[in-house]
């Protein structure tokens, strides 16, 4: 029997469990192998999380724990502390280090972000974009008065040329690929491609069984093609067997973009990346290089670009500087700043300009983006384009601003009028009946009036037609007279409706014989008055903004006139079966008159043009609900 051991030390005083520190069996063996666990962590977390090395960057923060966690986790499991509490006091000695490298990071962490908050920086937010409020609309804007000029504008939105561009894919049959790939909606990109408005869009493999499938077991590297829609033609093509992409945000292991591009720019952080081709159709990824412009963690900005070949991975950083000049080995590239990130420096623009208090108390002069933006073609550029609303409504616009997205270059329009929204739903409620819903709006400069243009789709994002809002002018509604993609027919309606205004617009518009989807028979200017004659086979009638409209239908037709009773009060007195002769501006369904006809009456002469001007509301599609 050993003898029992007492230790007299201590003068009688009891030692703390804590301060008892038992170490496991192999103490060193246990403390290399965690060393081990935390290299090991250290290397497959920047493998797979890829952070910048760069403290403005969060994902690095998040790293770090993760490889300090790793060395405690691993002491604890390989001590057995989990099952023998007796350990843990010595896991704790042995994990002191770690716990004060990430209470120093943590700590950086909190005074980094303290000191980049908008709280305390709100004028160094307002300021990362600058506005030129200078600018005149009607000059900045290309102007489109004809037809010719509407072979430069985007006719569909992204959904209806993702809608065309998935058609495509079917044309990789011949090569023994169908249903192998997907369009890589979240890359694609519009941009102007010799001269006109396009998508580009990278594909990828449907699923890592493809992938494997093709890529490793087979003999295809890379992706061998991409789509391309042109939106104003609205043709999509296939361009395969040209170029096979080999790096892609879609790739596995070396050949994924971020990671390859990582391994060579370890302490860049990387922002949004974009697809994007050459004028000769080579494709290329531009990937953002992101500063922080106030403090440590805020003002997240673009300070350059990386321009890579996506076929063979040959790569060039370009600075800001380089690509807000006329570079001409880049000057092809249309987007080096992401939209979202250009309408989030706006808001902070409109957000803070007065300081931060007064973005949330008073409010005054506090403006904000509205919801959705869309991209006009200037000058070989590509510009982001959205109204500007004030916080406090969203029922209508302030003005809006265009920001070059290669250049930064930034320009403020006053001006009022109705949102985004609200002409998306003025246009859907003229063609209510077929259940067809507006893309977001393009801005257009039609002969100096501010005019949103929407393109009217069906459920599978196919476009049907089209449609016109005046921004200023919102109550003029304007469609194709036969709900068809006659973009002429569009046009007519509109400037018709214009010039019916109590106060007219009169509209210079030349309809040449070169216009992408249109009638080809000339004309010029405002529309001349016409006269329709008939038997009235249906009345509707509703209250708008106090006034009685009255809608009628002739035998034979689909479309209903609209005649105000203020402007014609005999109009009520009409009943179904009435031959009568209506006239109205050419292609517009707004009555200037309606003249009642008697049996054996003459042909009436047309009204002059000098005529007085009719109703100042063009109404929506009628309703059955007579009031």
């Amino acid at each position: 029997m050993e003898p029992i051991k007492v230790d007299f030390s201590g003068n009688g005083k009891k030692k703390s469990v804590k301060d008892v520190l038992i170490p496991p069996d192999k103490p060193a063996l246990k403390i290399g192998i965690s060393v081990a666990v935390m290299i090991l962590t250290a290397v497959l977390g920047f493998y797979f999380m890829l952070p910048a090395i760069n403290l403005g960057d969060y994902k690095f923060y998040g790293y770090i724990f993760l490889v300090l966690g790793s060395y405690v986790a691993a002491s604890f499991v390989t001590s057995g502390a989990f099952k023998k509490p007796e350990f843990v006091p010595y896991v704790k000695r042995r994990s002191l280090i770690p716990a004060i490298l990430a209470g120093v990071v943590l700590a950086v962490l909190v005074v980094g972000y303290l000191v980049s908050a908008p709280l305390f920086r709100a004028k160094a937010y307002s300021k990362i974009l600058t506005l030129d409020e200078t600018k005149d609309f009607k000059s900045a804007v290309t102007v489109i008065d004809s037809m010719s000029d509407f072979n430069n504008v985007a006719l569909i939105d992204k959904d209806a040329a993702a809608a065309l561009a998935d058609k495509q894919l079917g044309g990789f049959a011949e090569l023994g690929l169908e249903s192998q790939f997907e369009l890589l909606l979240e890359d694609s990109t519009q941009i102007n491609f010799n001269g006109q408005p396009c998508r580009v869009y990278p594909l990828k493999y449907g699923d890592i069984f493809k992938w494997f499938t093709n890529s490793v077991v087979g003999d295809h590297e890379g992706i061998p093609g991409y789509v391309i829609v042109n939106l104003n033609t609205q043709k999509a093509e296939l361009v395969k067997n040209t170029y096979d992409i080999k790096y892609s945000t879609a790739e596995h292991f070396s050949e994924y973009l971020v990671r390859y591009l990582r391994f060579r720019y370890p302490f860049d952080i990387f922002g949004e990346i974009s697809f994007e081709i050459r004028d000769d159709g080579r494709p290329f990824w531009v990937v953002e290089v992101i500063e922080k412009t106030i403090g440590l963690l805020g003002g997240e900005d673009v300070k350059g670009i990386i321009v890579v070949d996506a076929e063979t991975g040959e790569h060039n950083y370009y600075e800001k500087e380089a690509f807000a000049s006329d570079n001409s080995e880049i000057q092809w590239i249309d987007q080096a700043f992401d939209a979202d990130l250009l309408v989030q420096q706006y808001n902070y623009h409109g957000k803070y300009e007065n300081g931060f208090i007064n973005s949330f108390i008073g409010q005054a002069g506090v403006k904000q983006a509205s919801v959705g933006y869309s991209f006009l073609a200037i000058d070989d550029d590509v510009y982001l384009y959205t109204g500007v609303t004030s916080v406090t409504s969203d029922n209508s616009i302030l003005g809006f601003f265009l920001i070059n997205q290669r250049t930064k270059d930034a320009y403020f329009y006053e001006t009022a009028g109705a949102t985004e929204a609200a002409a998306q739903l003025s246009a859907e409620g003229k063609v209510q009946n077929f259940g067809w819903k507006a893309s977001f709006p393009i801005l257009l400069n039609i002969d100096g009036q501010p005019t949103y243009y929407m393109a009217l789709k069906d459920n599978s994002n196919v476009v049907k037609s089209y449609a016109m809002v005046n921004v200023e002018q919102y109550s003029v509604v304007a469609k194709p007279t036969n709900n068809d993609m006659n973009l002429r027919s569009c046009l007519e309606n509109y400037i018709g409706d214009l010039a019916a205004l109590s106060n007219p617009v009169k509209i210079h518009f030349d309809f040449d014989a070169d216009a992408p989807g249109g009638n080809t028979d000339p004309g010029s200017d405002t529309p001349a008055i016409e006269t329709k004659e008939g038997v009235i086979a249906e009345i509707r009638s509703a209250v708008l903004s106090g006034n009685t409209v009255v809608y009628l239908r002739l035998e034979g037709e689909t479309d209903f006139y609209a005649v105000t009773a203020t402007a014609e009060n005999r109009v009520v007195l009409l009943n179904v079966g009435d031959a009568v002769a209506i006239t109205a501006y050419s292609g517009s369904l707004n009555a200037e008159s309606v003249t009642l006809k008697k049996a054996g009456e003459p042909e009436p002469e047309p009204e002059p043009t000098t005529q007085a001007e009719p109703s100042t509301e063009p109404a929506p599609e009628p309703t059955t609900n007579e009031e």
